[in-house]
């Protein structure tokens, strides 16, 4: 698949990702451990898991952090196992690229509490990912001194990297964006706490979009991130995020892009898959042309094959509107089988 008219800001390189213990993609095989299993090129594949992460709470609950396990391998495993790490790591670049990601959002803030190894981790693994990329990274860190690092291991043959986030809260980002001379995602928070309603969120984006003016970036540059809070919170979450894309796409015009983590929105819910692309969907009616999102999930062709009048959507909807109260008539129909 060819990059679409969604700019997919892929999600799945991210040290919080997990995979079941036990499941499809970690099994143990006899003779030689466990590892995560996956086809690359029709060949089937084997990343071992480090002892590390077998001995840890995370393991203990049945889940491993399975990007995280391939920049281990890929640092500190012996020769077999750095093969292996640097191979899944090429191969999560093929595979989003190949669902139409247009950037690759890179996140080490898990691998570990030291933030000078955070900083030689983003670096190594930025190269790395860069080796086979089409497309620029998206350099998402809470740490400055973690966005500084990726973004000066960012190359600039594949377009300019992205800033995983600025805010009024976080100035020290927005300069370090500027002086990269890099995109950013520009998210909607004040500097002391949560907008709360569209216009709270709509203002603090025009403070915001002084101040990246102000280090020279263009609209084009820049991704708005009005902030999806979950509907399992607060059923008006959904038309409020809907109607504050369509009146910040009506302020800033045809120029400026959004990227959104859409799939909180789901957040607490059954069939979060479906309520991610009818969000989504319905978000694209009212101005939104990206997100940060899982490209194999959510891309043009998936959002192209929904079908608008049948009934899984129109349940979907209903509840993300808030005209379905807490989602009653929703979660019925995934219980009964319907969804």
């Amino acid at each position: 698949m060819a990059k679409g008219k969604f700019i997919a800001v892929g999600e799945n390189i991210h040290c919080t990702r997990i995979y079941k213990v036990g499941g499809e993609f970690v099994k143990e095989s006899p003779g030689k451990g466990w590892a995560i299993v996956y086809k690359d090129g029709g060949a089937q594949k084997r990343l071992p898991v480090p002892k590390a992460f077998q001995d840890s709470g995370d393991w203990a609950a049945g889940k491993l952090k399975h990007a995280a396990v391939g920049i281990w391998q890929g640092l500190y495993g012996d020769a077999a196992g750095q093969k292996a790490g640097v191979e899944y790591l090429h191969h999560m670049v093929r595979v989003q690229e190949a669902h139409g990601a247009h950037f690759l959002d890179l996140n080490v803030d898990e691998f570990s509490t030291e933030v000078e190894e955070r900083r030689k981790v983003v670096q190594w693994a930025a190269k790395v990912l860069q080796q086979v990329a089409s497309v620029p990274l998206s350099i998402d860190s809470s740490n400055v001194d973690i966005l500084e690092a990726g973004l000066d291991a960012c190359g600039r043959s594949k377009g300019k990297p992205l800033v995983n986030s600025v805010s009024l809260e976080r100035k020290e980002a927005v300069r370090a964006a500027g002086a990269a001379k890099a995109a950013v995602i520009a998210a909607a928070g004040g500097e002391a706490a949560m907008p709360t309603s569209r216009e709270e969120r709509v203002a603090n984006v025009e403070r915001l979009m002084a101040l990246l003016t102000k280090e020279g970036l263009s609209a084009g540059d820049i991704y708005l991130d009005p902030l999806v809070f979950p509907v399992s919170v607060d059923p008006g979450n959904g038309r409020l995020i809907l109607d504050s894309v369509e009146e910040l796409r009506k302020k800033y015009g045809a120029a400026i892009h959004f990227a959104p983590g859409l799939s909180n929105i789901s957040y607490g819910m059954p069939n979060r898959k479906l309520i991610n692309r009818v969000f989504t969907k319905l978000g694209v009616q009212r101005g939104l042309d990206g997100g940060i999102v899982d490209p194999l999930q959510i891309n043009d062709s998936a959002l192209g094959k929904l079908d608008e009048s049948s009934v899984p959507f129109q349940l979907t909807r209903a509840f993300l509107l808030g005209e379905d109260q807490f989602g009653m008539s929703y979660i019925s129909a995934v219980r009964a089988g319907r969804i």
